[in-house]
């Protein structure tokens, strides 16, 4: 099992979503519209690592921490613990984001391949899903993007393999949720943030999920 101690070191005391198929669609958002959307999503005179609108805690705000030497520029880490997302940088940095992630057991820790991303995502529940939330009926046949989207305005696909895993990192419309455990098995983002990440995230990029019962402490 991937464990915290394989992990990120920081210079702070601390340590440095639901399921969605591909649902390839007929239509997708033009340019036009996307950009519409973003500026919606983004607040008025944004600034990454302060704005804060949605009255995160202020440790969740992104910032860019110490890497551990060894870890591989381009890959992400997710420590369910302290609910961090940490996408490793060039030069020994990492830029940290909070996170929320799934409830209960529904949070697979394991390593996974980013093979689709997608921007403004459509997303259509699972069987599972609408088995344990039955007003996911509602969208059976799929929820097109937008602002209210589950999946937000960015998602970054997991697999194993080539085996599609339904696991995603993505935008959320709930952003109050980040720094808990809210979703159906996916990470989850405030969408401002995904949208900073995103552009930076290749194809073939390695994602760890570390256990949710691992310690948060730099020391550990």
């Amino acid at each position: 099992m991937l464990t915290r101690r394989h992990f990120i070191a920081t210079t702070t005391a601390l340590f440095s979503a639901p399921l969605a198929s591909p649902a390839f669609a007929n239509t997708w958002p033009s340019a036009s519209q996307k950009a519409t959307w973003d500026a919606q999503v983004t607040p008025e005179n944004f600034v990454l690592e302060t704005s804060n609108p949605w009255d995160l805690a202020p440790r969740f705000l992104p910032q860019r921490v110490e890497a551990r030497d060894g870890l591989v520029p381009g890959d992400i880490h997710v420590d369910a613990v302290a609910r961090y997302l940490y996408h490793i940088e060039e030069g020994g940095t990492a830029m940290r984001y909070g996170v929320a992630i799934a409830r209960g057991n529904l949070y697979e820790p394991g390593t996974y391949t980013v093979r689709r991303l997608v921007e403004w995502p459509h997303w259509t529940p699972t069987q599972s899903m609408i088995e344990r939330d039955p007003v996911n009926a509602q969208w059976a046949d799929g929820m097109e993007p937008g602002p209210t989207n589950a999946l937000g305005s960015r998602a970054i696909y997991l697999y194993v393999g080539q085996r599609d895993t339904y696991l995603r990192i993505h935008g959320t419309p709930h952003p109050r949720s980040i720094g808990g455990r809210a979703s159906s098995g996916c990470v989850r983002m405030v969408m401002a943030h995904i949208n900073a990440l995103y552009p930076n995230v290749e194809m073939g990029s390695t994602v760890y999920l570390y256990s949710a019962s691992d310690s948060v402490l730099s020391t550990s």
